[in-house]
């Protein structure tokens, strides 16, 4: 039974996970370029349909056709429907497992024809699952396509996938452990991070070295400023809560069509003709929009305007069910938030304008703190997603206000709520049921077990405790071992059962007295 990882083992899984980011960059950068492609064309098109009749019923016919043929990927491989965060969660749970192939080329193509018309759709979560299908796809050709290896590999791809969707590498690693993996192991840090350099350098290459998001601003926030940074906190804890209950409630709101799930996506297609000649300017995931948003004036009624139109049309886009992501949109929205914000304030004498972009920034990383629960990689997201580190102290104080506003109204986090709502392969789970697999618990500060012997925890009859790891040290677990916060207990359970053993795990951890 092997517990513990060689250090020629975790070299192996590192180099792979570098050949993982590399080819993830590639196919990332593709689908990065493409959508940017395709939205300028069609931006290109709404405006001269403006005055062109043909054009518009041209456009109809056109998305029309889109809509079919999503609707046909959607139908032969539903796994790639939404961002494909939550699926990615799943498979690293140990409770689903997918054909990366067939993922990998539908996804490709389906979020191509999805947001490149100009949905208000992000390219994030797409390019996430189409790092974690490469990663897959890697552990499958290397044979290291069972348990632990194999989650490593897709974790890594995850990471790099957002790594070249955003030119994001710390960030793309983060997510990974805070977001989607849930478990700050180093074999998994090690490997991602290595496979998001990688992955970064391919997207630097295309893109070039400038930040994603240049917000640019002129002085750093005073101290005297910061009651704005609780104040726009709550606000955007308030808004993130909503948006959570929103984006949970589309499904049932689209089902209301009678339109079969796989071609709902013809409803935001068509609307988004109409939409695209009026503001072409305000469509697509809204990375033009937050480095534009102080050109377009100190006016509430415009930025209160853009933000309903950005808040209904993402949650209409998203709620199809279209290969797409939200990552995107809700740093639009949070930037738009922070601009509204900044704009009121100004207007009743409460602070200088040229901090608007100031505001921005922070709002940006607040929102996405309290929506997807994840404020560490909502600092480090807007950090190098501006490329500045200046804003760090007030990036964590408004990230910790909305995301504390969010917890106190029962908000969990928007990907891990969404995996809930997915339809679990249990032929998949059946299949693997004959194997054992490596599940990794750590025990946080605060734990229930934390300073209690082995021999006094009641764990599960189908878990055997087969390793403890203390830093870099491991011990033979015993009777009288002794576990202290910091550690991680490296179980062995059957592999159809991986999931539940670890929300088991968790509840004890939590429920001894």
């Amino acid at each position: 039974m092997k517990v513990a990882f060689t250090d020629n083992e975790k070299l192996r899984l590192t180099a792979e996970g570098i050949l993982v980011g590399i080819i993830s960059g590639l196919v990332v950068s593709m689908f990065r370029w493409s959508i940017a492609y395709s939205l300028k064309v069609f931006q290109g098109l709404y405006i001269a349909a403006r005055t062109n009749v043909m054009l518009i019923i041209g456009l109809v016919v056109l998305m029309i056709a889109i809509a079919i043929v999503v609707g046909r990927l959607l139908k032969k491989e539903p796994d790639i429907s939404g961002s494909g965060i939550p699926q990615v969660e799943a498979q690293l749970g140990g409770e689903m497992q997918m054909k990366w192939w067939s993922v990998l080329w539908r996804k490709f193509i389906g979020g191509i024809l999805s947001i490149g018309p100009g949905l208000f759709l992000g390219r994030e979560g797409p390019s996430i699952q189409l790092g974690a299908a490469v990663g897959q796809g890697v552990g499958d050709l290397t044979h290291d396509n069972i348990g632990v290896n194999q989650r490593v590999l897709i974790a890594s791809g995850a990471a790099a996938g957002l790594s070249a969707a955003f030119s994001a590498p710390i960030a793309g690693a983060m997510f990974v452990l805070e977001e989607v993996y849930h478990n700050f192991s180093p074999l998994v840090w090690i490997t991602s991070l290595a496979s998001a350099v990688s992955a970064n350098v391919i997207a630097l290459y295309v893109f070039g070295l400038q930040p994603v998001l240049q917000v640019p601003y002129k002085y750093s926030l005073p101290i005297k400023y910061y009651w704005h940074l609780v104040v726009l906190g709550i606000v955007l804890g308030l808004m993130g809560r909503l948006y959570q209950i929103c984006t949970l409630a589309m499904p049932s709101v689209f089902n209301l069509t009678r339109l079969p799930r796989y071609i709902q996506c013809i409803i935001p297609l068509i609307l988004i003709v109409p939409l695209g000649m009026w503001v072409p300017q305000f469509i697509g995931g809204g990375n033009e929009i937050i480095v534009s948003l102080q050109e377009y004036g100190p006016s509430l009624g415009l930025m209160a305007g853009l933000l309903v139109i950005r808040f209904v049309y993402s949650m209409i886009s998203y709620g199809s069910g279209v290969p797409g992501g939200i990552f995107l949109p809700i740093l639009n929205l949070g930037a738009v938030i922070g601009a509204l914000y900044a704009i009121a304030m100004h207007q009743m004498g409460l602070l200088p304008l040229y901090f608007e972009s100031n505001l921005i920034i922070f709002a940006m990383a607040g929102y996405f703190a309290c929506i997807g629960k994840a404020p560490f990689t909502a600092i480090i997201l807007v950090t190098e997603m501006v490329g500045s580190l200046k804003h760090l102290m007030p990036l964590a104080v408004i990230s910790l206000v909305a995301y504390i506003v969010v917890d106190l109204l029962n908000g969990a986090p928007i990907y891990e709520a969404l995996k809930e709502r997915l339809n679990i392969n249990s032929n998949y789970l059946n299949r693997v049921s004959k194997f054992n697999d490596r599940l990794e618990v750590p025990i946080y500060e605060g734990s229930s077990i934390d300073g209690k012997y082995i021999r006094d925890i009641p764990f599960p009859k189908d878990i055997l405790v087969v390793a403890v790891y203390r830093g870099e040290r491991q011990l033979i677990p015993r009777g009288d071992t002794l576990i202290k916060a910091g550690d991680r207990l490296i179980c062995m359970v059957n592999a159809g059962q991986r999931a539940k053993m670890s929300e088991k795990l968790n509840n004890l951890f939590k429920g001894m007295d």
